[in-house]
């Protein structure tokens, strides 16, 4: 994830913005849909309710694969599968939908449209000049140590993993014979990544298990990929773009949804709580990194932002090679659902990144997030279970750290035998 202030400078040139600390909003606004036989009506709920007479939706797109900048003139989005709406509305329009809000009708919430931002940090120095308790060595990175990847029989064979994020670098060398199915969620852009925080991100979820000329450092070696950009090459994007990505995936079979992404927000968002809900009550496990607005140094314990606040939404921490904390590691929002609820290796993390430069490291909740996606599939693949099933397997395997739960949950993430 991002940081806020806090950044020691990236070994590989990552050009991420900085999320801004206060909330950046689109103007548009986020429309949750209840249960049952309404979340189809979705559409004709936003034409009686608000008068939106150009409304787009999902299903009139190939696999739900929504090409956003086709909606660009649209009123609004339905996402029919998460029963989820982005909406552009006047303020008559708007007030309408926030009174059926209030009701007990069809409209669940009505929130503002944010942006999210990709969250990594560059490596921190003084991280790096402590004595380690591991380290990367010629055949594995420290994380894979750490977690017992290398020791696992399971390699994520059968398992699809999403990962959201600003796209991949579809010419890299190492994933030359993998499958990849990939789409774009960004207007105007392929699903190329042009930043390199996706590349580092499906490296380390879903990286081979012999890469040629340099350590291990992929997880889910055998893993079917889907990549779904949904932030710029810039490390920034709406709700809608994410929420097109999610729906994607869930409608693509994707038991694993990794997500290093977020914003500056305290309070949990009802729409991502609501996709998180459905997601696993559709087999779908997300995993969200958990922010990087602290400083733990300074005594700013940060706090843990949406998507990864949900409730139904795995939020991850990030740890150095001592298994201590990241200094910029959120600690858990004192909101329902805001609990960090893993961790997993983010300080100093080798993994891909586009060509020509092929290989670097990063620090981040970012690259806790999809250790944990990768060894969600490894899991996924062991004992066939999905959705809330597979959350119990994870969180009922880490290893307990001497450390707050507050800051770290259940403890470290482990790989299956």
């Amino acid at each position: 994830m991002i940081s806020h202030g806090n950044s020691y400078g990236d070994n590989d040139s990552d050009n991420t913005l900085a999320a801004p600390s206060e909330p950046e909003v689109t103007g548009s606004h986020v429309v949750v849909f209840t249960e049952g036989g309404n979340r189809t009506d979705a559409g004709q709920t936003l034409r009686t309710v608000a008068g939106l007479s150009d409304v787009a939706r999902s299903t009139e797109f190939e696999s739900s694969a929504v090409d956003l900048s086709e909606t660009q003139e649209s009123d609004a989005i339905v996402f029919d599968e998460l029963g989820i709406a982005v909406v552009t509305a006047d303020p008559d329009q708007l007030a309408a939908l926030q009174a059926a809000a209030a009701t007990d009708g069809p409209v669940l919430s009505v929130e503002p449209e944010l942006m999210h931002y990709a969250l990594s940090i560059g490596t921190d120095p003084r991280v790096q000049a402590e004595a380690a308790s591991f380290s990367d060595t010629s055949e594995l990175t420290w994380g894979l140590q750490a977690t017992n990847v290398a020791a696992s029989a399971c390699g994520g064979f059968g398992v699809k993993v999403a990962v959201l994020d600003t796209g991949f670098d579809l010419t890299h060398p190492d994933f030359e014979d993998r499958a990849i199915t990939a789409q774009s969620f960004v207007p105007g852009a392929g699903p190329q990544d042009g930043h390199s925080h996706g590349t580092h991100c499906v490296g380390t979820a879903c990286g081979p298990k012999s890469p040629s000329g340099t350590r291990r450092y992929g997880v889910a070696h055998k893993a079917d990929i889907y990549v779904g950009k949904v932030l710029s090459d810039q490390g920034r994007g709406p709700d809608r773009g994410i929420l097109a990505g999610i729906e994607w995936a869930i409608v693509n079979g994707c038991q694993v949804i990794s997500m290093s992404l977020g914003a500056n927000v305290e309070a949990v968002s009802v729409a991502y709580e609501t996709v998180g809900s459905r997601a696993l009550a559709s087999g779908s496990l997300i995993v969200a990194a958990a922010g990087n607005n602290a400083n733990r140094a300074a005594g700013n314990m940060g706090f843990v932002g949406p998507p990864a606040n949900s409730p139904s939404i795995m939020a991850v921490a990030a740890l150095d090679s001592t298994l201590g904390l990241g200094n910029f590691s959120a600690r858990s929002n004192p909101v329902i659902g805001g609990q960090i609820d893993v961790a997993g290796p983010g300080v100093g993390v080798f993994s891909t990144v586009p060509v020509p430069t092929r290989y670097g490291a990063k620090s981040g909740t970012s690259m806790a997030a999809p250790h944990v996606a990768g060894i969600a599939a490894l899991w996924c693949e062991a004992t066939g279970r999905t959705g809330t099933e597979l959350w119990a397997v994870l969180t009922q395997k880490a290893r307990r750290l001497m450390l707050p739960s507050l800051d770290v949950g259940s403890g470290l993430i482990q790989a299956p035998a």
